[in-house]
């Protein structure tokens, strides 16, 4: 099994605000399903830290993996703003997220679930 983790979920780990997303957390980083991330949350999180968060992001990225991403990625992500822009409000970035969990396999972990109204989405 894999896990994508979303840009929301990975804000929580990152800070320690959350106990409950926190013991979440470590409970799936230590079993045995892998746990990976999307090159649009890695820019997301960048643009966002503030310099003392540096080290932790650096950390936190260098366990986990980098979901791939391709020309596949990009359509299919452009298939879902087409159908969910104007009715749920898509944009790009959770086009894209949602796109890399389908393409690779993944259930995405989110705390936005209504982000994502694609019917391929699988949530963990």
């Amino acid at each position: 099994m894999i896990v994508l983790v979303d840009s929301d979920v990975l804000i929580e780990v990152s800070r320690h605000r959350d106990g409950k997303l926190i013991s979440a957390w470590l409970t799936l980083t230590e079993s045995e399903i892998e746990v990976v991330y999307s090159p649009v949350s890695a820019a997301e999180l960048w643009a966002g830290a503030l310099a003392y968060e540096h080290d932790v992001l650096t950390r936190l990225f260098r366990s986990l993996r980098c979901a791939s991403s391709n020309e596949e990625t990009g359509r299919l992500a452009g298939d879902y703003l087409r159908h969910y822009r104007k009715s749920h409000g898509l944009e790009l970035p959770d086009a894209l997220i949602a796109a890399a969990a389908v393409q690779n396999g993944a259930m995405l972990w989110t705390r936005n679930r209504k982000h994502y109204p694609m019917k391929e989405v699988t949530f963990y």
